[in-house]
C-alpha cells in the first residue's frame, strides 16, 4: 500500500475535484455561463494545503475531466477545441491553488491560518490573489477559444475571479478545520445550540416554499439569518460555524435558482451577483469573527497558564524564602546560643579562675600553717591534732579537684545509653559517701522504688548527680535524728526522682541562685560551690529538669525528671 499511496492520494484528489464541481455545475444559473459559486478551487486549495505540491496531478486531472465534461455538449466548439480548453482551464486551477499554496507557506507559514485575526486577514488576501491569477489565466483560455469576445472579456474574468474567492471562503476553511479538529468533541448543551440553528434553517427554507412572507419581510431574512451565523462562529468552532454558513450558501443558491427569495433580480446575472456578495460577506465575517474568538480564547487560556505558573513560582520563591528565612532563624538561634554558651562558660571561667585560685590555695596555705605549728610544737597530742587538721584540707582539696574533674568530664563527654536499675546505684552512692565522709550521727535513708522495667540512661552521670545531692544532704544534716528519703518512679516517660532531707534548709534568697558556679548559700566553708552546679549541668546534658524546693530548718527536696536516652 505505501508503494502505491501518492497514486491513491492523486485519485482522490482527482475524485474530489470532480464531485465538487459537479455540485457547482449543479447550482448554476440557467441562460448564463457563471456560477455563483465554484466548490472545485476550495476544495483544490485546501488539499495542496493539507498535502502539499504533490497533490497538484489530482487538481491537474479533476479539473480537466470536469472541464471536458462541462464542455463536450458545446455544440460551438470542435473535439480539439474542447480538449485545448479544458487543458488550459485545468491549468489555470492547478496553478491557482499552488500559487495559493506558496503565498500561505511564505506568509502565513501555517497549515490552518485561521489561529488568529491577523493570520485570518492575510489567507483572505491570499484567496484574492491567487484568485486574479486563476481568473486571468481561465479567463484568457476562453478568449483563446473564441468562447468570449474581447469586449465580454472583463465581465467573464470578474465573474470567474468572484466564483473562485465564493468557493474558497465557502469550502476551503471547512474542509481545513475538518482536519484541524479531527479529536472535536460536542457536548449536550453546544449539541441542543446546533439543534435549534438547524431547525430554524428548515423553517426557513419551509417559509420559502410556502411564499408565506410578505416581500419586507422576504429581504430581511438574509439580515435576520446573520446573528445566527456570527452566533455559531463565537459559540462554535469553525468547523461548526462554517458548515452553518455552507448550509445557509447552498439553501440560498438553491433558492434564488429556483427563482424565489430575497436574492431574484431582474436578471439571473444581478441575483448572481447578489447572492455571491452576500455569501462572501457572511464568509468573511464568520472566519474573522471564529479567529477573533479563537486568539481571545488562546490568549486567556495563555493568560491563565501564565498565571498559574507565575503562581506557582510565587509559591515555589515563598517557600525557598521561607526556608531561607527558617535557616537564617536557625542560624541565628544557634549563633545567639553558642554567643550565650560562651557568654556562660567566659563568666565560668572567670569564676573558676578566681575560686580555683582561693579554693585551692586555702587549704594548701592551711597545711602549710599547721606543718609550721607542728614543727615548732614538741607536744605529741598536738602533733596528731595538727596531722588529722592536715588531712581534712587534704580531703577537701582532692574533693574540690574530684568536682572540677567531674565537671570538665560532663561537658567533654558523649551521653552513654546504659541499662539502669536505681536500687543498686543508690546503695552504692550512700556506700561510698559512709566511708569518705567522717560522720558522728548514723544518717536514717528511706529508699522507695518502683521501677518494673530496665531505665536507659548515662550510669556515670546518674551517679553524679545523686553523689552530689545525697552529699549534700549529709553535709548539711540537722543535729538531731537526720533522715534521708529517696523516692524512684520509672514509666515510659522517663524516671522521676525525688531526694528528700530534713537538714539545715536553704533561704529562699538563694534558691535561685544555688545553681551557679561557685555559688554558696552558707559560709560554713563546708562546700565549694560546685557540687548543685555540677548537678544542673549534668541534668541538662541528659535533656532532664531539676526542682529544689527548701525551708530553713526544716529540710529541701530535689525533684529530678530524667527521660530515658534514645538510641
Amino acid at each position: 500500500m505505501l508503494k502505491y499511496s501518492s497514486d491513491l492520494r492523486i485519485i482522490l484528489v482527482g475524485s474530489l475535484f470532480y464531485a465538487s464541481a459537479c455540485l457547482g455545475h449543479f447550482l448554476a444559473f440557467e441562460n448564463t455561463p457563471t456560477l455563483p459559486a465554484w466548490p472545485p478551487s476550495g476544495i483544490a486549495f485546501a488539499l495542496i494545503i493539507l498535502m502539499g505540491r504533490s497533490a497538484w496531478p489530482g487538481i491537474m486531472i479533476g479539473s480537466l475531466l470536469a472541464n471536458v465534461m462541462a464542455q463536450w455538449n458545446h455544440a460551438s466548439l470542435p473535439a480539439h477545441a474542447i480538449i485545448v480548453l479544458s487543458c488550459m482551464t485545468a491549468a489555470a486551477s492547478t496553478i491557482e491553488a499552488l500559487m495559493g499554496n506558496f503565498l500561505v507557506k511564505q506568509w502565513i507559514k501555517n497549515d490552518y491560518p485561521f489561529k488568529n485575526a491577523r493570520n485570518a486577514f492575510q489567507f483572505l488576501l491570499v484567496t484574492l490573489l491567487m484568485c486574479v491569477v486563476g481568473a486571468v489565466l481561465g479567463t484568457s483560455g476562453l478568449w483563446l477559444s473564441n468562447v468570449v469576445d474581447t469586449h465580454e472579456l472583463l465581465k467573464t474574468a470578474l465573474s470567474w475571479w468572484v466564483g473562485n474567492v465564493v468557493g474558497i471562503l465557502l469550502f476551503t476553511p471547512l474542509v481545513l478545520s475538518i482536519n484541524y479538529f479531527r479529536r472535536f468533541r460536542l457536548s449536550s448543551e453546544k449539541a441542543l445550540e446546533v439543534g435549534v440553528f438547524l431547525l430554524f434553517a428548515v423553517a426557513l427554507l419551509l417559509l420559502f416554499r410556502f411564499n408565506t412572507l410578505n416581500p419586507t419581510m422576504e429581504h430581511a431574512l438574509p439580515f435576520l439569518i446573520l446573528p445566527f451565523l456570527l452566533w455559531l462562529a463565537f459559540r462554535f468552532e469553525l468547523m461548526i460555524a462554517m458548515a452553518g454558513v455552507l448550509q445557509v450558501s447552498l439553501l440560498s443558491i438553491y433558492i434564488t435558482i429556483q427563482g424565489a427569495g430575497p436574492f431574484v433580480l431582474d436578471k439571473p446575472d444581478y441575483s448572481m451577483m447578489l447572492l455571491q456578495i452576500y455569501v462572501g460577506v457572511t464568509s468573511v465575517s464568520t472566519i474573522v469573527l471564529s479567529a477573533t474568538v479563537r486568539e481571545r480564547m488562546e490568549a486567556q487560556r495563555a493568560l491563565l497558564q501564565f498565571n498559574e505558573t507565575l503562581e506557582a513560582k510565587v509559591q515555589e520563591r515563598t517557600h525557598a524564602l521561607n526556608e531561607e528565612i527558617n535557616t537564617r532563624k536557625r542560624a541565628e538561634e544557634k549563633l545567639q546560643g553558642s554567643n550565650y554558651e560562651l557568654s556562660k562558660r567566659n563568666v565560668e571561667l572567670d569564676n573558676f579562675v578566681y575560686s580555683v585560685s582561693h579554693d585551692l590555695r586555702a587549704p594548701v596555705a592551711t597545711v602549710l600553717g599547721l606543718i609550721n605549728l607542728a614543727k615548732k610544737d614538741n607536744d605529741l597530742e598536738m602533733k596528731d591534732l595538727y596531722l588529722g587538721m592536715i588531712e581534712n584540707s587534704a580531703k577537701q582539696q582532692d574533693h574540690f579537684i574530684r568536682e572540677i574533674l567531674d565537671q570538665s568530664r560532663n561537658s567533654r563527654l558523649e551521653v552513654k545509653r546504659e541499662e539502669i536499675f536505681f536500687e543498686p546505684i543508690i546503695e552504692e552512692t550512700f556506700d561510698q559517701l559512709r566511708h569518705a565522709t567522717v560522720i558522728s550521727q548514723p544518717v536514717e535513708k528511706i529508699i522507695n522504688i518502683r521501677q518494673e522495667k530496665p531505665f536507659y540512661c548515662d550510669r556515670w552521670r546518674l551517679k553524679v548527680i545523686l553523689n552530689n545531692i545525697i552529699s549534700n544532704s549529709i553535709r548539711y544534716r540537722n543535729g538531731k535524728d537526720p533522715v534521708i528519703k529517696v523516692n524512684v518512679e520509672v514509666d515510659s516517660r522517663g524516671a522521676k526522682v525525688e531526694i528528700e532531707d530534713n537538714g539545715k534548709g536553704i533561704g529562699k534568697e538563694h534558691l535561685g541562685h544555688v545553681c551557679k558556679m561557685f555559688y554558696r548559700a552558707t559560709d560554713d566553708g563546708a562546700g565549694s560551690g560546685l557540687g548543685l552546679y555540677i548537678v544542673k549541668e549534668t541534668v541538662d546534658k541528659l535533656n532532664g529538669s531539676i526542682n529544689i524546693l527548701s525551708e530553713i530548718g526544716k529540710g529541701t527536696m530535689v525533684k529530678l525528671n530524667i527521660p530515658e536516652v534514645l538510641n
